[in-house]
């Protein structure tokens, strides 16, 4: 074998460790963002034409191409980029992407497209909750979108990729700027945050363990409720989520992410007295929630690797409650 062919399968077997191929033109991309498998954009193919729901970061780029590449995709067949929300995990690629994706809208709900046109303010909060030296390692210089390239994602409005019908939902509770995509082909749901967080590490033979995520700055457990039964009402078979990729079960899954959305309030208002410690208890509080949940699902994962798979959404998820009960004040 020569070196050309043995490039060309390094490659090909890197690139098949980061995309997961789930039928129906669908695939999750890794993003590489903190550890493999933590974050997905999800790619959607119909007669060669593609839309990316999520991008990452800037980093995740190459990942994107090389499975556009793999697909045989021209980059101007690209027709849409399609943040389900403005958070950095979720949208801070969009820009770089837009540069190299010619002919591609940046579909965004209305309260993100000046977040999009100009990133100062979001960099501004993401520094807030990371500080500026993890903001800048994790985002790096996130690009801005010029205007014309955007199209507001209205609650109910329908683009068409080759005839494949997207339906954007408004799906507040994680986020105010936050939608969902129905997809007409498969039925499935993309749900960025607004269903929860799933990690491969704690799934049980074909089963998918589910967790909230409450991230800071919007968690506003009215909103989530209603956002969780309006995806329900349309009831997917699958369901692909940014953290991480293809979930099923659904309708089992809906009570549980009710119950953890309750459970989460309830973690708060036990500490919303705590003093200067209090978020540090309402991450102790919402650990052994954790704990209790993937041993309730019987998940085999010892107690310490679940704890770190799911460090930072502890971290994100005491945080989001400390902003809530802060704004309830």
């Amino acid at each position: 074998m020569n070196r050309t062919v043995r490039d060309a399968a390094a490659a090909a077997a890197k690139l098949a460790d980061k995309v997961i191929a789930y039928g129906h033109g669908i695939y999750a991309i890794d993003t590489d963002y903190l550890r493999p498998q933590l974050a997905a954009m999800h790619l959607i193919v119909e007669n060669d034409r593609a839309a990316f729901v999520d991008t990452g970061c800037n980093s995740a780029l190459p990942n994107a191409l090389a499975a556009l590449e793999e697909l045989g995709i021209a980059r101007g067949n690209v027709d849409y980029v399609i943040p389900t929300h403005v958070h950095l995990d979720h949208a801070g690629g969009a820009g770089a992407m837009m540069q190299v994706f010619p002919n591609a809208q940046l579909i965004v709900h209305p309260r993100g497209v000046r977040h999009m046109v100009d990133p100062s303010r979001l960099l501004a909060g993401t520094i807030g909750v990371y500080g500026v030296e993890a903001t800048r390692r994790l985002y790096g210089e996130v690009q801005p979108v010029p205007a014309d390239r955007i199209r507001e994602a209205t609650h109910g409005l329908r683009v068409e990729l080759s005839g494949r019908e997207l339906l954007c939902l408004d799906t507040p509770g994680h986020a105010r700027h936050h939608i969902a995509l129905v997809d007409g082909k498969s039925g499935h749901i993309f749900a960025g945050d607004s269903f929860g967080i799933s990690y491969r590490q704690t799934d049980v033979d074909d089963r998918q363990f589910i967790f909230l995520t409450a991230t800071p700055v919007q968690f506003d457990p009215g909103p989530m409720h209603a956002s969780l039964d309006l995806l329900a009402s349309y009831r997917p078979q699958a369901v692909y989520l940014t953290h991480f990729g293809q979930i099923r079960e659904i309708a089992a899954k809906v009570p549980a992410l009710h119950r953890l959305v309750d459970a989460h309030v309830a973690i708060a208002e036990r500490e919303k007295s705590a003093g200067s410690d209090r978020q540090a208890r309402i991450r102790a509080e919402i650990a052994e929630l954790l704990i209790d949940e993937v041993n309730r699902f019987g998940c085999r994962l010892p107690v310490a690797e679940v704890l770190e798979v799911y460090a930072n959404d502890l971290d994100l998820n005491a945080q989001g409650l400390e902003v809530w009960l802060e704004s309830r004040r």
